[in-house]
């Protein structure tokens, strides 16, 4: 899968080379591709915002800064996102759909925003990862490339994202590992028993357990 990355702050993204997403850059499984906008303007000074017409506080990002950026990876086939609080919340479902795609290019905003005619111009669909307003675009786009890429096939095996937290709509159930005890308390006599038709009930019980009493909106 390939991800292009239109932002301001490329170097924000030095954490995707960590862990499972840095492994699955490493095979080849994914491909993450850092488009800096402000290698697009024509100012010789590099800016690439302006004061919003109408007055108002803050800077918006000029459309033709971002329409070049975005022309460098054009792909018609590509399904364009722009990370903004304005957007339908993130959930997995979602992620699920896009990691069905094989190219997203993810639009970062900033400052105030980004000059509407563009992002009515190239934009396919934005995206929120909660009821809360950010600096920018970057952290919701790498929670994003995070999340999707886990379902990219040979990222994680099956069974990890099978019995995950909102597979089913349930949250996860409890995780236990060595030692068996741990200031005086044991890991459950069922996940020691061997009998995994009773562990597999067990995790049953508990997912349904955790999600009434963390998340019961889930069970509406």
């Amino acid at each position: 899968m390939k991800f292009d990355v239109l932002t301001l702050f490329p170097e924000m993204f030095k954490s995707l080379d960590e862990s499972i997403i840095g492994r699955a850059k490493e095979k080849g499984l994914i491909e993450i591709n850092l488009i800096n906008i402000r290698d697009f303007s024509k100012n010789k000074h590099k800016k690439v915002d302006d004061t919003p017409y109408g007055g108002g506080a803050g800077m918006v990002m000029m459309p033709d800064v971002v329409y070049d950026a975005y022309s460098s990876v054009k792909d018609d086939k590509a399904k364009v996102i722009y990370l903004s609080p304005q957007g339908k919340v993130l959930n997995q479902d979602k992620v699920k759909e896009l990691s069905k795609e094989n190219h997203l290019i993810l639009l970062c905003g900033h400052y105030e925003g980004i000059d509407q005619r563009v992002l009515d111009e190239i934009v396919d669909e934005e995206i929120s990862i909660g009821d809360y307003v950010l600096t920018g675009g970057e952290l919701p786009a790498m929670v994003l490339i995070d999340s999707v890429s886990r379902y990219v096939q040979g990222v994680l095996s099956e069974d990890s994202t099978n019995e995950e937290s909102f597979s089913s709509n349930l949250l996860e159930y409890p995780q236990y590992t060595r030692p068996e005890e741990f200031r005086g308390k044991k890991v459950p006599e069922v996940l020691i028993s061997g009998h995994h038709e009773n562990i597999r009930k067990w995790r049953e019980e508990k997912s349904l357990e955790v999600t009434k009493k963390k998340r019961p909106d889930l069970l509406k």
